[in-house]
């Protein structure tokens, strides 16, 4: 038997999992790490922490799954985007700690941009909006603050890398330094259309272009291992980023096919095909995968807060003992009695794209339970996801049929079939739950031939459960309209 090892560098910790030809995990590893929040609206990590921690549980995984790493044919790697890294090319030695996606630190320096009027420049050529969210501004700060980096990116010295370019650093012992297509696509740096780095991008962000890795295909034999933790080199053959790890491993592979994940946040990506969409209700137009040479684009809306509204209601307000909780006390009233509920804590993510938006509470009355806020809650989160596909569905000129979901949150099943009721559409949860890690050995497989093409891996994706709309169109419509005057409510606060 041979297998894949599938590596899925995430936000708060590291996994791999050893999948083999039936698409089956057959042992599964996961090693949580540091967060570091050095002031509000600042997010680290230990990048050295983050390598230690992702190579601890390759050699878990290989003790559990009882193999050598001679069973292994290849390897494939996903990791959280956008989170930047700089470390020196002689040493290897981080140069500060990675910044993460969720830091703003660069927040100001985007308002600058935008009031020089460079976001449609930026905006055509990368498909991004300009937020402290994506890679190019972080490294820009890195280079203005932290001592002599600048003298040091000017002399080649340093390198920049998102997470999987330092993961294939460290794997192969500092012989190479790329990154793949969809990880490049999210830097504010990279030209979409033409594939290449962007010079003119580059040269009004102040980024010398030595800094910057190769750029590859997600599905190729892109190097092999030289490391400690294989009794021999292990082609690395499958890189992608988080979300579209998963927009793969849900087999979306068709023009019009879309997939939710439901985290900590929310992440909506539909395929549009091997031509880029130009959104004009503020998505982004990102690079979904490349195969067999050809790039396939994906129009893709970010919500900041999902999962993370159940967590601040158990956390903050004690109304649950265990996120799980949520579900029980959401269902135990039939409606949320006219409450609607914003989870803007973190302002508002697409379409809105509002950092000053607040989190926001309506339709309070003295009859206003647990179970209403409860179940407002969770309401918040299907509308945030249906304010981003309803966008998709208007920029690609298209319906969509079906919605296929993963992350934790969907094993509420009354979650759910909320989505489906205010979406309109069915709602299908797959028996795998190990989308993202199964997405990169997907990529790696296909480029071995471990798996022959992509008809034959669209026969592993089985169907859980099936969620469809019950809910009378009229009733969804205005449910939408309401929480629409929420969200110009949650808009209209702005902290003096």
């Amino acid at each position: 038997m041979k297998y894949i090892l599938a590596l899925d560098q995430g936000t708060t910790s590291s996994r791999a999992l050893i999948i083999d030809h039936t698409a089956m995990v057959k042992a599964s590893a996961q090693k949580e790490f540091k967060q570091i929040f050095p002031k509000p609206g600042l997010v680290e990590h230990d990048p050295d922490e983050i390598w230690s921690s992702q190579a601890s549980v390759i050699t878990e995984v290989l003790i559990k799954a009882g193999l050598s790493s001679d069973a292994i044919v290849a390897i494939g790697i996903t990791n959280q985007r956008e989170t930047t890294v700089v470390w020196d090319r002689k040493s290897g030695k981080p140069l500060f700690n990675a910044i993460v996606w969720q830091d703003r630190r660069t927040s100001a320096f985007c308002q600058t941009l935008k009031q020089q009027g460079l976001e449609p420049l930026f905006q055509q050529r990368t498909g991004l909006v300009l937020d402290p969210y994506f890679s190019g501004t972080k490294l820009r700060w890195i280079l203005d603050n932290v001592p002599g980096a600048k003298e040091k990116a000017h002399r080649g010295e340093l390198a920049f890398g998102t997470v999987d370019a330092w993961l294939i650093w460290k794997l192969s012992g500092g012989k190479h330094h790329v990154t793949d297509i969809t990880n490049a696509s999210r830097t504010l740096l990279f030209n979409i259309h033409k594939k290449v780095w962007d010079e003119e991008l580059l040269d009004i962000l102040g980024i010398p272009s030595s800094l910057l890795p190769d750029v590859v295909s997600c599905s190729e034999h892109i190097c092999n291992t030289h490391s400690p933790l294989f009794s021999s080199p292990l082609p690395i053959c499958g890189l992608a980023g988080d979300q579209q790890a998963a927009l793969f491993g849900q087999v979306c592979l068709e023009k019009g096919m879309a997939k939710a994940t439901y985290g900590t946040g929310g992440f909506m990506l539909m395929n549009t095909g091997t031509e880029p969409v130009t959104s004009k209700n503020n998505l982004i137009t990102t690079i979904g995968y490349t195969l067999g040479g050809e790039v396939h684009y994906a129009l893709e809306g970010s919500v900041f807060i999902a999962g993370a509204v159940v967590q601040w209601l158990k956390n903050n307000l004690g109304l649950i003992k265990a996120s799980k909780d949520v579900e029980a006390l959401a269902s135990s009233v039939p409606d949320t009695a006219g409450v609607f509920f914003v989870p803007a804590f973190t302002g508002l993510g697409a379409p809105y794209w509002d950092p000053e938006a607040r989190g926001t509470i309506v339709g309070l009355t003295r009859g206003t339970q647990a179970a209403h806020l409860a179940r407002a809650a969770l309401q918040g989160i299907v509308f945030q996801v249906c304010d981003v596909l309803k966008a998709m569905e208007s920029d690609a000129n298209t319906t969509i049929q079906q919605l296929r979901v993963d992350g934790g949150a969907v094993r509420n099943n009354l979650l759910m079939q909320m989505q489906a009721d205010l979406l309109g559409v069915n709602v299908i949860r797959p028996k795998m739950t190990e989308l993202t890690a199964l997405g990169a050995a997907f990529l790696a497989g296909l480029a071995i031939q471990f798996w022959k093409d992509p008809e034959e891996i669209k026969q592993f994706w089985q169907i859980d459960k099936t969620f469809e709309p019950a809910m009378p169109i009229t009733l969804a419509n205005k449910a939408l309209e309401d929480w629409k005057h929420a969200v110009r409510c949650a808009r209209a606060w702005e902290v003096k």
